[in-house]
Parts: C-alpha cells; sequence; structure tokens
C-alpha cells in the first residue's frame, strides 16, 4: 500500500523524515512529498500558500500517481494538511494518521505557557527567541539557525544526544518564505474540531506525552471526537516520537496499515 508522507514546518522538507521511516518499506511503498513551494517542489503563488490547497495536494498528487488505495501519514504541520484532506475529501483515502497534530488553533494557547516554563532555564531564551524569527526568516541559514535553536523544545529532554545526530540527517532543503508567511499568518490557521465526526475513514492518533508544541491533550480530544479512531500516546517523547521512541513508532504505523489492509 502506498503511505504518502507530509512533513512538518511549514518550511521543511521530506529530509524532516531522515531515514527514520525507511523500516516501513516491508510494509507500504513510501512516498515522502516535499509539499507545495517546499523542498525540491516548484515555487507556487502565494495565495496558494494555504491549509486547504495543501490538503487537496493531497488528493491530486494521488490522482497524479494513479493511486486507487493509499494511506496518508502526517506529522505536526503536515499532520494538520492529513487532518484537513480527510475532512474536505472523504472516501478518497483509504486511512490517515495524525501524528502530533491539532484539530484547532486553540490547542496552541499551551505554546506560551511551555515556553515560559521551559527548562533547562540557561536554554528558555534561546528557544523562545528561535519562535520570535520564525516570522522574519529570509534565508537558509535563517532557517538552520531557527531549527537548531528550536529542537531541544520538541524532544522531551532537553539535553537529548540523540538531537545533534537527528539534525545532521534531516538536513534539508528549507524555505524560509513559506515558514515566514505561515509564521505570519497564525500557521495555516487549522479548525476542524466540529467536523471531526463526519469522518469515516480509519485514523490513527500518535501523540507525544511531553510535547510541548502539538500537546498530548489536543491528540486525546480528536481521537475522542473521530469514530473508531485509535490513540498511541508515547509516553517518553516529545514532538518527534518518530526519533525518540522509533521501534514502538514504526510498530504502530505498521499495525495499523496491516488493519487496514485486512
Amino acid at each position: 500500500m502506498p503511505l504518502i508522507v507530509l512533513h512538518g514546518g511549514p518550511g521543511l522538507d521530506h529530509h524532516e523524515f531522515a531515514d527514520y521511516l525507511d523500516p516501513l518499506g516491508d510494509a507500504c511503498r513510501l512516498i515522502l512529498v516535499d509539499q507545495r513551494s517546499q523542498g525540491r517542489s516548484d515555487v507556487a503563488p502565494v495565495h496558494t500558500w494555504t491549509l486547504e490547497r495543501m490538503a487537496q495536494d493531497v488528493v491530486m498528487l494521488a490522482r497524479a500517481m494513479d493511486l486507487d488505495r493509499y494511506a496518508v501519514l502526517g506529522h505536526s504541520y503536515g499532520a494538520f494538511v492529513a487532518l484537513q484532506s480527510v475532512i474536505d475529501y472523504p472516501g478518497m483515502a483509504l486511512a490517515t494518521i495524525v501524528s502530533c497534530g491539532l484539530p484547532s488553533m486553540r490547542y496552541l494557547e499551551h505554546l506560551e505557557e511551555n515556553l515560559a516554563s521551559f527548562e533547562p532555564v540557561w536554554l528558555r531564551q534561546q528557544v523562545m527567541d528561535s519562535w520570535a524569527r520564525e516570522a522574519t526568516a529570509q534565508t537558509q541559514e535563517d532557517f538552520e539557525a531557527i531549527m537548531r535553536d528550536q529542537w531541544p523544545f520538541q524532544f522531551a529532554d532537553p539535553l537529548d544526544p540523540r538531537i545533534e545526530r537527528y539534525l545532521e540527517r534531516s538536513a534539508g532543503i528549507y524555505a524560509p518564505d513559506v515558514l515566514r508567511h505561515f509564521a505570519q499568518e497564525g500557521y495555516g490557521g487549522i479548525e476542524v474540531e466540529d467536523r471531526l465526526a463526519d469522518i469515516e475513514q480509519p485514523v490513527l492518533v500518535l501523540a507525544g506525552r511531553h510535547d510541548r508544541t502539538c500537546v498530548p491533550e489536543a491528540s486525546e480530544a480528536m481521537a475522542a471526537a473521530i469514530p473508531g479512531a485509535e490513540l498511541l500516546v508515547f509516553e517518553r517523547s516529545g514532538h518527534m516520537p518518530f526519533v525518540e521512541e522509533q521501534d514502538s513508532y514504526l510498530a504502530a504505523v505498521r499495525g495499523f496499515l496491516d488493519l487496514v489492509r485486512g
């Protein structure tokens, strides 16, 4: 089964996943996408840089590739896209995996609180400044510096020695214009909480217990509202469970796809 994989950011590219998902190759055909105006994709008009258009892109890509049966996995901002797509285009994807996402921007209200209480204290200002710089990023170097300063916030352990290795493995083509645009426009403004009950396809919701950005309460609310949805919370992870608990993450995705295939 083809699995369309959507990266986060906005402004990252498929290298966000590095080779961490590669072992799933025995369970599915991985299609790692550079989303609209990001990575190696052509730059599209700015007025098309919307969550709704990127959700439509998922369906159009599947049609262009003649995919009759496919699943979608979106992580972080990619999870916003995946969730918007399954709601706007019911019956297209066979199944959807929402990894560390949100159904409503109201859950980002926790972000300021989590930034203010982030420890260790000596890293707090660095992380807070990195979020503020997203709205003014101009160059690849700006983007890379923001990510380097921000990644400790995205791991359960801010001093996790795997962070540096992850940075090396996931280096890609950054899109500072896309990051700046969405940082100034509320990161896409996902608001689908009142439509979750209409989802009919199988959905797996994945979350990190210590995610400071897309808090686990959001994933719990999603799973409770989507009929038949399955929820798995990784107890030792922040926003990056495919790195922090790779084996468990891969097992969850593989098991879900096996179940969907019947």
